[in-house]
């Protein structure tokens, strides 16, 4: 089996004085692709902005390889996030807005190209190095985000409904990048109510409901055989949308 990565312990989140997350416990194991599904509100999106350093739990730890890190900064985790909007830097290029963590830091500039040729590689965008964010499609953009994230190697790579602000016809390319990259054997944890994408791709699904996991489990069992009533009505309701 393998290793355990990430572990949330008693994970509790108010936001004036609203329970969004409920004394919630997670374990997320290497090489595994999660997809976290549940209406909105239900806590998925605050619980990947504790993994990633973006929130801090009000209760409860947040583990990254037995060492606990709740209190260490977004930037210090061996983790990366993929945003719904792409917060690119339009001043640069495709290669700098790629290149901006590694700079950080202080990588020495060969390590920075072949790192940035690689991540180019991953998200099918060769040979875009010089060109303009706003030369770029949404999707592009997104696979730009995508490569930026890559780049600098992190252990976890976390997404955050990345084809949410996406036109449809831009969905596709976006979805198949983050497919091959899950080929590759990177552990990631994605928020999305992309139903179909979670059944062929994900390794585990997680839905969530009021702050707390109701149902976990293979694909397979939890969208085609799902023993919470209220996962049933979401799924009927996201089939209808």
């Amino acid at each position: 089996m393998e290793r355990a990565l990430i572990d949330l312990k008693g994970i509790t989140k108010l936001f004036d004085g609203e329970i969004i997350l409920d004394e919630l416990n997670l374990s997320i194991r290497e090489n595994s692709f999660v997809t976290l599904l549940g209406p909105s509100g239900c806590g998925k999106t605050t619980t990947l902005r504790i993994i990633g350093g973006f929130e801090r739990p009000d209760r409860g730890q947040v583990f990254f390889e037995g060492r606990d890190i709740t209190d260490l900064p977004a930037n210090k985790r061996q983790l990366n996030t993929v945003f719904q909007k792409y917060a690119l830097f339009p001043h640069m290029n495709i290669f700098e807005n790629i290149a901006f963590g590694l700079r950080i830091r202080k990588k020495s500039e060969s390590y920075i190209r072949d790192k940035v040729r690689y991540a180019l590689k991953l998200v099918n965008l060769v040979g875009y190095e010089k060109r303009s964010i706003d030369s770029l499609s949404g999707g592009q953009q997104q696979r730009v985000g995508i490569a930026r994230a890559l780049a600098v190697n992190p252990s976890v790579v976390l997404f955050d409904e990345p084809t949410s602000a996406l036109d449809p016809e831009w969905v596709k390319e976006v979805l198949q990048t983050i497919q091959e990259i899950a080929e590759e054997g990177v552990t990631m944890i994605l928020v999305t109510h992309e139903i179909p994408f979670a059944r062929e791709v994900a390794s585990r699904v997680l839905f969530m409901d009021g702050g707390t996991i109701m149902e976990d489990g293979k694909p397979e069992d939890i969208l085609d055989h799902p023993e919470n009533e209220r996962l049933r009505q979401f799924l009927s309701f996201v089939s209808r949308s």
